[in-house]
């Protein structure tokens, strides 16, 4: 992830926590690669190629293996980041690249569990798998509406890497019915956390402007 833009005055979310955390193992792995002269776009494609390879072994059946595939690409969504703010070329079309291939790995993630769900013909799991990939949708998708908007919106309790902590032990484990369930209500949970943050903070700029406007 792009670190460049992001504020020390915000509140930190568990991502930011765990990007602090993990710097110093993660900024040497970064120097390497680019020391051989990988880009952080090719380590940013191989996460999307990864997450595909994952969603095919889940959909085929091979649900523990595809859970550690998964596994094994986590890390690449710091690396990216990191390696191009060591190589000095972060920016905001980086930034921009980056969280669509997210969107787009969650959702081929997403995809690999429906074909497997839909060929066991288990509805109940379809309807929490659109449950869960509705709310996976929704957070991101309010903060960055909110931004827009001059609003900030990164409170709740499951943004992408909790929803990944939940998920990747629930597939190795050949459990996926338990992460979908938690996903499903504590995504679009945290849909309505900053649906509800976005609220206050809009009337609470009315209050501010109608004050200022009193004689």
């Amino acid at each position: 992830m792009n670190e460049a833009g992001m504020n020390v005055n915000e509140d930190r979310t568990f991502s930011d926590v765990l990007r602090i955390a993990f710097k110093g193992m993660f900024t040497p792995i970064a120097a390497f690669l680019l020391k051989i002269g990988v880009k952080p776009n090719m380590v940013t494609l191989s996460g999307l190629i990864g997450h595909i390879a994952g969603a095919a072994l889940i959909a085929t059946g091979n649900i523990s293996w595809g859970g550690i595939v998964i596994l094994l690409m986590a890390p690449v969504d710091y690396l990216d980041g990191t390696m191009a703010r060591l190589k000095g070329e972060p920016s905001a079309f980086g930034a921009f690249v980056d969280s669509v291939t997210d969107r787009y790995s969650e959702f081929i993630l997403y995809g690999g569990i429906l074909l497997y769900y839909l060929s066991e013909q288990d509805w109940i799991a379809c309807m929490f798998l659109f449950l869960a990939a509705s709310g996976s949708y929704l957070v991101p998708y309010i903060r960055a509406k909110a931004e827009a908007l001059g609003f900030t919106s990164k409170i709740g309790i499951l943004s992408r890497v909790e929803r990944y902590i939940i998920l990747i032990p629930s597939l190795i484990f050949n459990r996926p019915m338990i992460a979908l369930v938690i996903i499903a209500v504590l995504a679009n949970f945290t849909a309505l956390q900053r649906i509800w943050t976005v609220r206050q903070q809009y009337y609470a700029s009315k209050t501010v402007i109608l004050d200022r406007q009193e004689p």
